[in-house]
């Protein structure tokens, strides 16, 4: 492969292993700037072997286990997010990063779940840390302003009719001022606090993978209100605060900021409904053989499982020779 630079020079060849080898380099020199500015997980989560490196059974393991067996039995690209509420600093657990105070910057806090779910980055926001408006109001950690409840944050630009906007924003989903300081988010593949929920990041297989997991243990059908707007908030409130799971649709700031991909959603599951999601993610697993056995199949008269041939043949329809 040639590189031209002003009319036909040729400033050098570059194949196609050289080109593989220099752009390898280039990546791990980006890597290890990212992980000189973000520090993994992996160096601040608890130690979960002894000095002889044998394993230690500790409080939150079970969680880690789930957290890795759903990035992996689900086939997703980042990993699941625990998220924690916190009523005060000393509820920080040990070895979060806190951007302001850390690092002398400031993130959405699309940008600190894209951090968690990508980099594997335990980060507490309290309201120094934050850069985005939004989940410093749904959160509970100022008091609405009334240019908020006029709904001039949407009006005209979002919502045409002002008293319309108004009501979507007096109607969104806010944690009481004061009941809470700040929240941290992590991995929950490493995660060392117990989680309020659990922010997961999937395409639409996944999603319906996820929600086949949740169905099997009773059935449990999730409902959610789509708002293109606060994402972030539609996915924390609520769900903490009715312990229900929500699909959210990610909003414009996902996207411009927090890298989250058009084809991806958030399936958020409080922890009282964790167990059921990964019993149903095991049993899936075990009977059909998981994620990768929901493939395209475009066949006609295809093999019928009995009940089908059962409603068939009563309904006097064709039925399987």
């Amino acid at each position: 492969m040639s590189m031209a630079g002003g009319g036909n020079k040729t400033i050098g060849t570059i194949n196609r292993r050289n080109f593989l080898k220099t752009a390898a380099i280039a990546g791990a020199g980006i890597a290890a700037a990212s992980a000189l500015s973000w520090p993994s997980v992996a160096s601040m989560a608890e130690n979960d072997t002894d000095q002889k490196g044998k394993p230690q059974i500790g409080p939150f393991n079970q969680l880690k286990v789930c957290g890795e067996e759903l990035e992996r039995f689900a086939w997703l690209r980042t990993s699941p997010i625990a998220l924690k509420m916190l009523k005060s600093e000393r509820e920080i657990p040990q070895g979060a990063v806190r951007p302001k105070k850390d690092r002398g910057e400031h993130l959405a806090l699309c940008q600190a779940l894209a951090l968690a779910r990508r980099q594997g980055t335990t980060l507490a926001m309290f309201i120094e840390d934050h850069w985005c408006f939004e989940p410093i109001i749904s959160l509970g950690l100022v008091k609405p302003p009334d240019s908020y409840l006029d709904g001039s944050t949407s009006y005209p630009t979002f919502i045409r009719d002002k008293a319309a906007a108004a009501q979507n924003a007096q109607e969104a989903p806010r944690f009481p001022y004061g009941e809470y300081e700040g929240l941290v988010c992590g991995p929950l593949k490493n995660v060392n606090f117990e989680p309020d929920m659990v922010l997961i990041y999937c395409n639409t297989g996944q999603l319906r993978y996820l929600l086949l997991a949740l169905r099997y243990n009773k059935g449990y059908q999730v409902t959610s209100t789509f708002d293109p707007i606060g994402s972030c908030s539609i996915a924390i409130v609520p769900t903490i605060k009715n312990s229900e799971c929500q699909i959210v649709v990610p909003d414009p700031g996902e996207y411009e900021r927090a890298m989250t991909g058009e084809d991806e959603m958030i399936l958020t599951i409080p922890r009282k409904l964790l167990d059921d999601l990964m019993l149903g993610i095991r049993h899936l697993e075990e009977t059909v053989g998981g994620y990768k056995k929901f493939t395209y199949v475009v066949r006609p008269d295809f093999p019928q499982p009995p009940f089908y041939q059962e409603y068939f043949k009563m309904w006097g329809l064709d039925a399987p020779e």
